[in-house]
């Protein structure tokens, strides 16, 4: 018998990964999203509903049928409207948690963020203790509250739920307001590109590794109201990332310190991966230049 998914986000560049590895196996998928996919983001056999459902006052509609998984990919990109910001990230979680506590789903997946650690020192563990009060931005402030809500549901009506925070996820079909795509795009036409420093401590995942590991965890009936990093096991500075892409490019022309830092960025972040080691048997299977190579040349096709 097939199961049923719905992606919330599923147009964007997470979503289109997870839901063209899902599409492989027995499930039937729904993903909704505002926008419709790009014609390089559509896989087959799979229905698309547009809509704004944060508009959506009533979300029982869309869950006429069961549903065994649903996960959360839904966001704004612009995180400078606060409001959005706010109703996309944390007040659209609530809505839909409300919404799936008779719907009897197997799990609900959160997919969080690095930046709910705010300024805290790395390796970051997921049993850190957060304040509201550490947050300078509303994007993180906003996902941390909807991670904050998911675990303090009240034990009669609790719903299964799994929070995946990913570090830096980069890979083919990744939009360029992104800094490795950014970067590769910039160097595969020879051009010159600002850039801040790059002093910044970063942990930089590839995409199919991280769908790999959110598969593994979202499948695993034994792993529940969880709170989880996924990242890769070694971390680089950002100017370091841009001189490898120039390298394998072999063309590009950075202005390093262009760009002030933003004054909520955290100059060091990267996971402690202690408790995903425990969890499931799961590593990274592409080192960086690996990674980088076969981002390159989608682009280098794709442009």
């Amino acid at each position: 018998m097939k199961r049923n998914i719905i992606i919330f986000g599923g147009t964007g560049f997470i979503g289109y990964h997870l839901i063209k590895r899902l599409a492989k196996r027995n499930f039937n998928i729904l993903s909704i999203s505002k926008s419709k996919p790009r014609k390089n983001r559509k896989i087959k056999n799979v229905k698309y509903l547009n809509i704004d459902v944060t508009l959506k006052k009533n979300l029982n509609s869309i869950f006429k049928k069961k549903y065994d998984y649903v996960f959360n990919l839904a966001g704004y990109v612009d995180h400078s409207k606060k409001i959005l910001t706010l109703n996309t990230h944390y007040l659209f979680v609530r809505k839909l948690i409300k919404t799936l506590r008779n719907k009897k789903i197997k799990k609900f997946i959160q997919i969080g963020s690095s930046l709910e650690y705010a300024d805290n020192k790395s390796p970051h563990k997921e049993n850190l203790k957060l304040s509201r009060e550490n947050f300078n931005s509303f994007y993180s402030l906003s996902k941390f509250l909807s991670t904050e809500f998911l675990t303090n549901q009240k034990l009669d009506d609790k719903i299964n739920y799994l929070v995946v925070r990913p570090y830096l996820i980069y890979g083919p079909n990744q939009d360029e307001n992104r800094i490795i795509p950014f970067v590769i795009n910039k160097c595969i036409k020879n051009q010159k590109f600002d850039t801040s420093s790059g002093n910044q401590i970063r942990n930089f995942l590839y995409i199919d590794d991280f769908i790999d590991g959110l598969i593994e965890l979202t499948f695993n009936n034994k792993i529940n109201n969880q709170i989880v990093n996924i990242g890769s096991y070694k971390n680089y500075k950002i100017k370091t990332i841009i001189k490898k892409i120039i390298k394998l490019c072999e063309k590009g022309k950075p202005n390093f310190g262009k760009i002030k830092l933003r004054k909520d960025e955290n100059l060091i972040s990267y996971p402690n991966l202690e408790k995903i080691k425990k969890l499931i048997k799961w590593s990274p299977n592409y080192q960086i230049d690996r990674g980088l190579i076969k981002t390159i040349n989608y682009y280098k096709k794709n442009l």
